[in-house]
């Protein structure tokens, strides 16, 4: 792309526009050229709780998102009867005409495999838990709700992580973190109201991409922030070499008025986002690198944690991170762990990714506890869908994988007001359909907003003649079940 081209062709649209008039030709043909304009009549300043429809019980959101499909057979789902159905054909009764991926439409036999780890009750309920991957998620079951019926439409793994972040299969929507901001502002003016960090497990991994922490439609001020594990956390966060920090503020200065003008001439709402993300980034270089550094946490919190914390990029880093970040007044924390995709090797493979979260997860709900957060905080950890009691490829003690599964996964909540010590919805003795309680993905947004204080049908955003929502235009539920 030539930039000055771009330039001179942006100008020719927005001259061409000025001169058309208000007519509704005018109005149709600046939506083709710029469908952000749109929803410019929904008057967006970026500060402030501006939808909340009742007392928040959350203040601030930490999403642990296992990217791949975690097998809920394998760590929380557990049935007894599946040791006798081990290695018997899954019945066409149960399986029902189910779509099927592209990995497994091709087999002649569906054999069940039980899992090949020991479960045990834990808490005051008996909850069934893997005690050879989750011992240490075993310790807080009685701070946490697990709900066992959550379900999606989508088999694979694009549409699938899609769905459930942005409320669609189809890209281009704004995230949840996004609507989040939107709708709530931020609680920090130094920091972004919705950061995202990635670590990446020792299985296979599916790709992620920045739409799915993306603004859409959304002023882009809303999209998360990435925060990286080597190097400068944020891009271009330090100054270049021989740049001062008041010779940057000057220059920020004259940028602003720059800018102000061209908003004045264009009234292009990107304008002003430009702006204030440039003063944010600014901001950010005093508090981003106070944050990451975690020299000074007490030992017996880097102990709760696990050593994995002094390895940068980490899961259990990024979860330290997180209660960092939320203790400063971030709204929404995402972290996204990669490496669930178990085809193949699934022993060995979700031994290792349990190995990695299994300690932090605990630790975020007792370090949370600790310091008087966990009652305003929303913990919600899962993943796009869950896997296949049948097994992909030949079934072995040792190779055998599940294939993707949307009908029926698990997905564990806290904090917030959300019911400790609880499990809801039940599936049968294949864990493969839902017999009581079904939560469709868009109820566990519409649950996750009325945490925070929002009304899903009441954060809406005007674009291309549409009030749009993250719930859309299906209906969707808040879980009051799973409220205390």
């Amino acid at each position: 792309m030539d930039p000055l081209l771009n330039y001179h062709q942006t100008l020719s649209r927005r001259n061409l526009l000025l001169k058309m008039g208000n007519g509704v030709g005018a109005a149709a043909l600046s939506t083709l050229f710029n469908p952000g304009l749109v929803g410019s009549a929904n008057a967006d300043t970026g500060r402030g709780a501006r939808f909340l429809t009742h007392p928040p019980k959350a203040k601030r959101m930490i999403y642990l998102f296992f990217s791949g499909g975690p097998s809920h057979i394998d760590m929380f789902d557990y049935k007894p009867a599946m040791r006798k159905l081990h290695g018997q054909e899954l019945p066409d009764s149960i399986r029902n005409g189910q779509r099927l991926t592209g990995m497994t439409s091709g087999q002649k036999s569906f054999p069940c495999v039980a899992p090949m780890f020991e479960f045990k009750r834990y808490g005051k309920h008996g909850t069934w838990i893997n005690s050879d991957l989750l011992p240490h998620t075993a310790s807080i079951v009685d701070n946490i709700s697990i709900v066992k019926s959550i379900n999606t439409e989508a088999i694979n793994h694009d549409p699938a992580i899609t769905y459930i972040n942005t409320g669609v299969q189809q890209q281009g929507k704004p995230s949840l973190g996004a609507w989040l901001s939107y709708g709530l502002g931020s609680e920090n003016e130094n920091m972004p109201a919705y950061v995202v960090m990635i670590s990446k497990g020792r299985g296979q991994s599916q790709a992620l991409y920045d739409r799915l922490w993306g603004s859409g439609f959304l002023p882009s001020r809303h999209q998360g922030v990435k925060f990286r594990s080597a190097g400068e956390p944020v891009l271009y966060l330090n100054n270049p070499p021989g740049i001062e920090r008041s010779g940057r503020r000057k220059m920020l200065d004259r940028l602003a008025q720059l800018n102000e003008q061209n908003y004045d001439r264009f009234n292009d709402p990107e304008t002003q986002t430009r702006i204030s993300q440039y003063e944010m980034a600014y901001r950010m270089q005093m508090t981003v690198p106070e944050i990451m550094d975690i020299s000074k946490e007490p030992d017996h919190v880097k102990e709760l944690y696990g050593p994995a914390i002094e390895k940068p990029g980490s899961f259990a880093r990024n979860v330290l991170l997180a209660r960092r970040m939320a203790e400063r007044g971030v709204r929404f924390i995402q972290l996204f762990h990669r490496g669930w995709d178990q085809h193949g090797s699934l022993p060995q493979k979700i031994s290792q990714q349990c190995e990695d979260i299994d300690q932090p997860c605990a630790a975020l709900i007792k370090d949370l506890k600790q310091r008087g957060m966990f009652d305003d905080t929303l913990i919600v950890c899962g993943g796009e869908f869950g896997r296949t009691i049948y097994s992909q490829g030949k079934l072995t003690e040792t190779n055998h994988g599940r294939d993707h599964h949307g009908r029926a996964f698990s997905t564990w909540l806290a904090g917030a007001g959300i019911k400790e010590g609880f499990e809801y919805g039940r599936t049968d003795d294949y864990s493969y359909n839902i017999l009581e309680n079904p939560v469709h993905i868009r109820d566990l947004n519409a649950t996750i907003l009325n945490r925070l204080g929002i009304d899903h049908n009441r954060l809406i955003f005007r674009f291309q003649g549409l009030d749009q929502r993250l719930t859309g235009v299906e209906e969707a539920h808040v879980v009051k079940d799973i409220i205390a």
